[in-house]
């Protein structure tokens, strides 16, 4: 689970928010909440941190949601370790 934080001062990843769904990890992205421009920045960032390819990263709900569900198609390597470092 991911809480995105749109129109934030610059990009980041990192954070946890403990929301009705449950823990999340927390992604600020500077692109505006219009015509998916902060999911599509989420996803991006969201790779990036997690050191894998953005191919690898698919939005599964919540594209019109600050709470999104992401899956990761990399083989598991470092990024669930990275993952669990960023959540906290």
């Amino acid at each position: 689970m991911v809480r995105v934080r749109p129109g934030a001062g610059r990009n980041r990843v990192g954070g946890r928010y403990d929301g009705p769904h449950g823990p999340a990890l927390i992604v600020a992205v500077s692109a505006p909440a219009v015509d998916g421009r902060a999911t599509e920045a989420v996803r991006r960032a969201l790779a990036e941190a997690l050191g894998v390819r953005p191919a690898e990263v698919e939005l599964r709900i919540g594209a019109t949601s600050r709470d999104k569900v992401f899956t990761v198609t990399a083989a598991t390597r470092d990024w669930e370790q990275r993952l669990t470092a960023l959540r906290q």
